[in-house]
């Protein structure tokens, strides 16, 4: 995993051989170039490049604290290139002299050569920056060799690589390459995935290359390609190998466009690809899947490279692209897009993993628009990006793994420090008189909310609490309104959460990270930590704690509190005991849910949005109601969770909301999806695939599956039609579901999925129905048979837990809003917002 494999490397460069007549390839020249033999007292040529040994290279300086050992073999390495290595003792660094800044190839080679007793070495290699590899051993490591690519972003005038042995061990490297990259290779831009969107900044993070493939060709190495890259076959990724064929022409076919150069990916790659096969299934709209192992909790680039050499007249081939359940591209008009056949077209997305997956699928699959049933890939590239500790292989940042030599005493830089430190502690002093002033006047003219900064401390009048006064640090209170929850100090969340201890992570979401925490008192806690990178930010930061700050409700979560100290924005929610309620469907070991207890987590998410519909002044749209966003307590009880997408309904004299499409795919709304106006509505469609979720056990979007199966709406819908439900749900419900009942939920879900919002039933109506589900389950079976307009209540049933009510009403318990009963509840209830989020949001 994580590694380009070049082998068979020389049965590919025979294969490639009857394309050398077409080789065509622009001449990036690149001004740093550096290819390092560690150890080697010689050149060696390896795949048509000449690597310098490393004691020889003037522009490269070795820097350590003793000695390295030079180790040679004799035996027979795989490669001319692992004959030779350099082993260090203790911590050393190579540094490398940095003509042009910019993005860099840094690539290091390792093979244990006999005899060194190299094998259960403790390899921890980084960067000025960031962290490339911790704790590697080929004790643990099933291969030969490794080999790391890595894309760094160099902005000073030189580059250092440290290598760090791990206790009692040595570290060592065959072969290191610093290389130029064109500026155009890697944008800082890329599309992200739930929600869709632009996302910038790639340019100041690290990355590593997972995989890099050549659907339907051979492999192509640094021989055929100018940037010295490898691309391997796919056909060992693919989930079902007769669902793909391989098809290829000419390299010489191939016609570069302005947007596309051969530095993106050489003719090679573009001359080949796979295209819909024999996928032995009755219909043939399916998907052509692969299937990738990852590391969890990191977010990725995926690059895809496409070429139409399969049509013969443009805009025929028209087809879907998706990654893991979410859709990167619809109906992709692909010579359209790239302005002719045979022309070269790419796409960046940034696709994220959870604490809970280790896998990685992209699937293409034909539209349901065309005629011709047929998709196509031609490349793919995917590639890690560095977390929020600027590291690739953990959570330790550089400044916890490189220990750096003692400095040596100097009485002019003491002497600086001091008149430094002195002059820095005037400046401050009169830096916070000034704003105590400010603050004050601000405070006399009142203020109803002050906005939290995104990577700064909030505008706050520091007092001292009874926590404060025991550590001795200054806590603050947010000036406006005192409802807002409790205010927490960094280090109070630092003690909580054992200094963001990774062994009580309990998910990753799309605004950060979630750790399990205990407060002084003891009360269990649900801590969620923002990430600065994320595209979430201020906007749902303010707005998770507005709503929740005004909202009351057993069956909608409870905000403790919140930390916007340090440049952190913090949420602190009550902990819940059984977590999402899509841990419970499938993708875990969980015992299975009774229908009983589906139908009643059901009715408690449908009671809590419909009060967020009608208890309020205005009402309020959730916008991200899932079975992630579904949180249960340690009696199953369901509260819906994560507000930082909602948005205040319309008003009395509108009838929806203007705005940009925010949510998960597989749950929105299509008619907010095409028109950008959000209503009520929006949110019973999403809970209407929440309910066949939690009847058929799988995920909303699934492109693994057949092209007819993979939204599990239409999917659904098609059986219900039918009268045929039971033969897709869950088979753990065989048998136990009351056929009434499951006729009744049924209905309902196909009434929340009606395509246009006007026909879809308001959250009390589905309420009211799913309450009839429930009471049909627990009724005897003579009196289970209702008639056939099912919606209405059968005579003689009475609904006792609710009424036929006014959609008026605005809350449904009790017909009121905001009773102390609900508010009693709500406090005493376990809740936190959006543990485990498995496709990022």
């Amino acid at each position: 995993m994580n590694i380009v494999k070049w082998a068979p490397i020389f049965v590919a460069v025979i294969v490639l051989g009857f394309f050398s007549s077409n080789i065509s390839f622009a001449q990036f020249t690149p001004v740093d170039n550096y290819l390092l033999a560690c150890g080697s007292s010689q050149n060696v040529t390896f795949l048509g490049q000449t690597y310098i040994p490393d004691s020889a290279q003037s522009s490269v300086s070795l820097k350590t604290r003793g000695n390295s050992i030079v180790a040679t073999s004799n035996s027979t390495a795989p490669f001319p290139i692992y004959q030779s290595a350099r082993i260090f003792t203790t911590t050393t660094s190579y540094r490398f002299d940095i003509e042009r800044e910019g993005r860099h190839w840094v690539r290091l080679h390792f093979y244990p050569l006999r005899g060194q007793n190299l094998t259960s070495a403790s390899i921890t290699v980084v960067t000025d920056d960031f962290v490339l590899l911790h704790n590697f051993s080929f004790n643990t490591y099933n291969g030969s060799y490794l080999f790391k690519e890595y894309a760094i972003n160099v902005t000073s005038n030189s580059l250092s690589i440290t290598f760090i042995p791990g206790n009692n061990s040595v570290a060592f490297v065959n072969a290191i390459e610093v290389v130029s990259i064109p500026d155009n290779l890697i944008s800082d831009q890329a599309v992200a995935l739930s929600p869709y969107g632009p996302i910038s900044g790639l340019s100041g993070l690290a990355l590593e290359t997972v995989y890099r493939l050549n659907m339907g060709g051979p492999l192509v190495t640094a021989q055929n390609d100018t940037l010295g890259r490898t691309w391997e076959n796919d056909v060992k990724y693919l989930h079902v190998n007769s669902s793909a064929v391989n098809v290829s022409v000419s390299p010489s076919n191939i016609k570069y466009g302005a947007s596309v150069s051969p530095e993106i990916a050489p003719n090679y790659v573009y001359a080949t690809a796979e295209t819909m096969g024999e996928a032995n299934v009755a219909n043939v709209n399916f998907n052509i899947t692969w299937v990738f192992e990852v590391d969890p909790n990191f977010s990725y680039l995926v690059r895809v490279h496409f070429c139409d050499i399969v049509s013969k007249s443009l805009n025929s081939l028209i087809f879907n692209l998706y990654i893991n359940t979410d859709i990167a591209i619809g109906s992709l008009d692909l010579s359209n897009q790239a302005g002719n056949l045979d022309v070269p077209y790419y796409r960046d997305f940034v696709a994220k993993t959870s604490a809970d997956s280790n896998t990685l699928t992209v699937s293409v699959g034909p539209d349901t628009n065309t005629d011709l049933i047929n998709a196509i890939m031609n490349g793919l590239e995917i590639m890690k990006m560095s977390n929020d500790v600027r590291s690739l292989t953990g959570t330790l940042p550089v400044d916890n793994l490189l220990v750096l030599p003692p400095k040596k005493n100097k009485t002019g830089i003491i002497i600086g420090s001091v008149v430094g430190a002195f002059a820095a502690m005037v400046f401050i002093g009169l830096c916070y008189f000034c704003l105590a002033a400010r603050r004050s006047k601000e405070a006399q003219q009142g203020s109803s909310w002050l906005p939290l900064p995104l990577y700064g401390n909030s505008l706050t009048v520091t007092k001292m609490s009874t926590t404060s006064q025991k550590s001795g640090t200054a806590s603050c209170i947010t000036i406006g309104s005192s409802n807002l929850g409790r205010f927490f100090t960094f280090q109070e969340i630092m003690d909580a959460t054992n200094k963001f201890d990774e062994n009580l992570l309990l998910g990753v979401g799309g605004f950060g990270r979630v750790y399990k925490g205990t407060l002084e008192d003891g009360t269990r806690v649900a801590v969620k930590r923002g990430n600065p990178r994320s595209e979430q930010g201020l906007a749902e930061f303010r707005t998770e704690i507005e709503m929740l700050s005004k909202l009351r409700h057993r069956h909608l979560v409870s905000l403790i509190g919140y930390c916007d100290e340090r440049s952190e924005m913090i949420l602190v929610y009550e902990y819940m005991a059984n977590g999402p309620l899509r841990s419970h469907l499938y993708g875990t070991d969980l015992p299975s849910l009774s229908w009983k207890q589906r139908l009643e987590i059901c009715i408690g998410a449908a009671r809590g949005l419909h009060y967020l519909h009608t208890g309020a002044t205005q009402s309020i749209i959730h916008r991200d109601v899932k079975t992630t966003n579904i949180l249960l307590d340690e009696n199953f009880v369901a509260k819906v969770a994560d507000f930082g997408l909602s948005k205040t309904g319309p008003a009395l004299d509108q009838t929806h909301v203007s705005t940009a499409v925010k949510g998960s795919f597989g749950y929105l709304d299509p008619e907010y999806f095409r028109r950008q106006q959000l209503t009520e509505k929006s949110d019973v469609y999403s809970f209407g695939v929440v309910l066949m979720e939690v009847l058929c056990t799988r995920p909303a979007l699934n492109p693994v599956l057949p092209r007819e199966q993979v939204n599990i709406a239409e999917w659904a819908m098609a059986w219900q039609r039918k009268g045929m439900l039971e033969h897709i749900m869950d088979k753990n419900l065989a048998g136990k579901v009351n056929t009434a009942s499951l006729k009744k939920f049924g209905e309902t879900a196909e009434k929340c999925l009606a395509e246009h919002g006007v026909d879809r039933p308001s959250m009390g109506d589905v309420l009211w129905n799913l309450e009839y589900a429930l009471q049909l389950e627990e009724t005897s079976s003579a009196l289970m048979e209702p008639d056939d307009n099912s919606t209405n209540h059968i005579p003689g049933i009475p609904l006792t837990p609710l009424e036929p009510f006014d959609n008026s009403v605005s809350m449904i318990e009790g017909g009121h809003s905001g009773t102390d009963d609900d508010a009693e509840d709500a406090a005493t209830s376990a809740v936190f917002s959006q543990l485990v989020n498995p496709r990022g949001r």
